[in-house]
């Protein structure tokens, strides 16, 4: 082990010379991240159980609750549950139904966000702080408290009940989009807007061609956030659609007849087997355009 040791200098002082290094700071620092590793790689294990589950719980031909189960033999690993949900509430009609409701929730609010998060981070207009507190205010209602009025105005009053536009409509206008297109617009530089307005670009050309390339992330963003919602959403398909062709793929599985001989063996492995068609696309979208949710650099645009 060495020591510190003083050296002289010219003027007769002394100056410290070199010292050892602590032999215990490399392993100090060696563990903290393989600590870190092993607790992350807990977490992700954890949330990964469910859908192990449910996959394992849709092959199995005959259901297996143990902890053996999640194991199965493979003589035990079957198809026919996927198949007899499909004899029961016809997949794909189902599937139809679910991204058509899905593509025009995600349309609007893609262009309703768009819109009205431009007008609150760009434009300047009287009562835009009213409209900026309503749009959080909406946040904090939850959509239960108003299921009973959009019951009645999209039912009776305008007669949308098994309508495609009855599904859509509740959910045009999606007030974390609006968030999170906001934000985004304000970290792009003034500048950049004030020179396309000096071009003669209108506020619309400006959105288009300026604005909507460069929050990217953004739309990325609440493209995914806006599909998981309308494409498991339950209770208002249910309330509004009577007709099991209109029906999307939720209300369905909620609504399939566990009686049928199909299922008589194993019911809840033909609930999840259709529980795994109706994860199958969220979980494909995000692996597709996850890479894609990083900041974009904004300030790229600004010359000097």
């Amino acid at each position: 082990m060495s020591t510190t040791t003083d050296r002289p200098a010219a003027d007769g002082t002394t100056t410290p010379g070199p010292t050892a290094a602590r032999p215990t700071d490399r392993p100090r620092r060696g563990v903290l991240p393989a600590l870190r590793f092993a607790v992350l790689l807990l977490g992700a294990v954890l949330a990964l159980v469910p859908f192990y589950y449910m996959i394992i719980g849709a092959l199995q031909k005959e259901r297996d609750t143990s902890v053996r189960g999640l194991l199965p033999l493979p003589d035990n690993l079957t198809l026919e549950n996927f198949a007899g949900v499909n004899q029961s509430i016809d997949l794909a009609r189902s599937l139809l139904n679910s991204l058509i409701m899905t593509a025009g929730v995600v349309g609007c609010t893609l262009v309703f966000g768009l819109l009205v998060g431009y007008a609150l981070a760009v434009l300047s207009f009287r009562g835009q702080g009213l409209v900026f507190a309503l749009v959080l205010l909406v946040q904090a209602i939850p959509f239960q408290l108003l299921m009973i009025p959009l019951y009645v105005m999209v039912v009776r009053y305008f007669n949308l009940a098994d309508n495609y536009l009855g599904m859509i409509l509740p959910f045009a206008v999606n007030s974390v989009a609006v968030l999170i297109f906001r934000q985004y617009f304000l970290q792009i530089p003034r500048d950049i807007f004030d020179a396309a307005r000096i071009d003669g670009a209108s506020e619309v050309r400006i959105l288009r061609s300026v604005a909507v390339p460069l929050v990217r992330p953004a739309i990325l963003t609440a493209m995914l956030v806006t599909f998981i919602g309308p494409w498991n959403e339950f209770l208002w398909p249910f309330l509004v659609t009577k007709d099991a062709t209109m029906q999307p793929l939720a209300v369905s599985l909620a609504n399939f007849s566990q009686a049928n001989s199909t299922f008589q063996d194993n019911p809840m492995g033909a609930v999840l087997a259709g529980a795994c068609v109706l994860a199958i696309p969220a979980v494909v979208l995000f692996l597709l355009f996850q890479r894609h949710f990083t900041s974009a650099n904004l300030g790229s645009a600004i010359k000097g």
